[in-house]
């Protein structure tokens, strides 16, 4: 399949390397198509197996009280995996594993993964289920020892020897190499990525050269959604276009989800990253005149004409002008609304809907302008970009999930003033007059997050 792979399993104590431990190893190394090493062993994790663990691996503590530990068999694991390219079913998960274990001792792991899962999506697509059990099933795999390390091994070999006679070893040899080109990044940013960036909410930014901004992503797991980029499960030509060019890295980690949220929409902002394709474009949005008798009504303005002072006097948000007086027009004849007073028609004289009872005359006078001016009102209530709802700024506090990290997110008029840490650091977002910017994407983030019964609101 490979020039040289090694396909391994191990058994844990439970699902989170950061917290849980090897129980055992089993390996299959391969070079050239041929099999020339096989090693299994138990591993004492130095915690308890759980009865829940031993009752799916079938390995209890007493097993393993006498096995060596980790550290024991570590220069022998090397051994076996130098040079070869890591294979397992769900390989990020062993990789994850091995990976924690040699941190433990002071050794950074640095191997190419591939993910035998992905493999069997890529060759039997019509297939739904690609977990091992389904894998046994679907191809009448005898399978000795489930859930042990060295017969979980032995069906992967057995899966991937059915996969050569059916397609081929040269179709097999090719999806594999290139399920693997397009799920490696470099091997200096493989090694920032599995070594540096943490498993947390944040945000991760793609450069190519000369620092050039290629892409801006978050996740609340920035470790694991940079990976995916890399992942050759559903390979996109947009995603290896940015993975071809990425020359580096860059990430800051946040309290939340939120913070996350609102630190990718202000670096698309700055950046402009050639291949985040959302929120850089500008934006159209309708203005309620102040009176029922200020024609046109509605007037078409960009978002970034909108002040702070004038927020609750604008309705819509759309991507074009063209999409914007579609709407209106949709909106004026399910009302019966006068399309020559909202600015749609340039007429003399009643307008063109008055005639034919689609508009209720506000235009030659069988209608009040303030009841017209009412009723458009009424129609647009939904659309309404809201008033700001507090007499000055407000503060969301957003403690993280899982580390002690808090970040204390700024408002006023809707607008993101900065994060800080605590209270006192207020002083360096400076004054509020002079940094105000209306963004359309901070305010739907900010009407969500306000929304939430647990929202935790400080007034400044």
């Amino acid at each position: 399949m490979l020039p040289v792979y090694v396909l391994i399993d191990l058994e844990t104590t439970g699902a989170t390397p950061d917290k849980d431990r090897i129980t055992e190893i089993g390996l299959i190394r391969y070079e050239d198509g041929i099999e020339v090493s096989r090693w299994q062993t138990l591993i004492n994790p130095e915690i308890p197996i759980s009865s829940f663990i031993e009752g799916i691996t079938g390995i209890s503590n007493a097993m393993v009280h006498d096995a060596p530990l980790f550290q024991d068999v570590a220069n022998e694991l090397l051994s076996h995996l130098q040079g070869a390219v890591l294979c397992a079913h769900n390989v990020r998960f062993d990789h994850g594993f091995l990976r924690r274990e040699f941190k433990r001792l002071g050794i950074t792991l640095q191997l190419q993964a591939l993910c035998t899962i992905k493999l069997s999506r890529l060759l039997y697509p019509v297939h739904k289920s690609h977990g091992l059990d389904a894998i046994i099933n679907r191809h009448a795999i005898h399978c000795e020892a489930r859930h042990r390390a060295m017969g979980d091994v032995e069906v992967v070999a057995e899966f991937l020897r059915i996969a050569a006679a059916e397609h081929g070893m040269e179709h097999l040899r090719n999806t594999a190499a290139t399920l693997l080109q397009h799920q490696s990044p470099p091997a200096d940013i493989h090694a920032r990525l599995m070594d540096e960036m943490p498993e947390s909410p944040g945000v991760y930014c793609f450069h190519g050269e000369n620092s050039l901004s290629l892409y801006v992503g978050k996740s609340t797991n920035i470790r694991r959604k940079a990976m995916s980029h890399f992942n050759g499960e559903h390979v996109r030509i947009h995603k290896v276009r940015i993975t071809q060019a990425i020359q580096d890295i860059t990430w800051t980690a946040t309290a939340g989800e939120f913070g996350a949220a609102l630190l990718e929409a202000n670096l698309v902002r700055q950046h402009h990253p050639i291949h985040n394709r959302f929120h850089t474009h500008q934006l159209y949005t309708w203005h309620l005149a102040s009176a029922a008798e200020q024609l046109p009504l509605l007037k078409l303005v960009t978002l970034d004409d909108m002040t702070p002072e004038m927020s609750g006097q604008f309705y819509g948000a759309y991507r074009s002008i063209r999409q914007a007086t579609a709407a209106l027009r949709q909106m004026a004849e399910a009302h019966s609304l006068c399309p020559q007073w909202l600015g749609l028609e340039d007429s003399d004289g009643p307008c063109f809907a008055a005639p034919l009872k689609r508009c209720k005359g506000v235009c030659c006078g069988r209608e009040a302008p303030t009841l017209h001016y009412l009723r458009l009102q009424q129609a647009l209530i939904n659309q309404q970009l809201k008033p700001w709802p507090y007499p000055g700024k407000i503060g969301i506090r957003e403690p993280g999930s899982g580390h002690d990290k808090t970040d204390i997110h700024i408002f006023d008029h809707w607008c993101h003033l900065g994060t800080v840490d605590n209270i006192s650091d207020l002083e360096q977002l400076g004054d509020t007059k002079a940094t105000l910017q209306f963004d359309f994407q901070v305010y739907k983030l900010l009407l969500k997050e306000l929304s939430k019964p647990c929202v935790q609101l400080l007034h400044l």
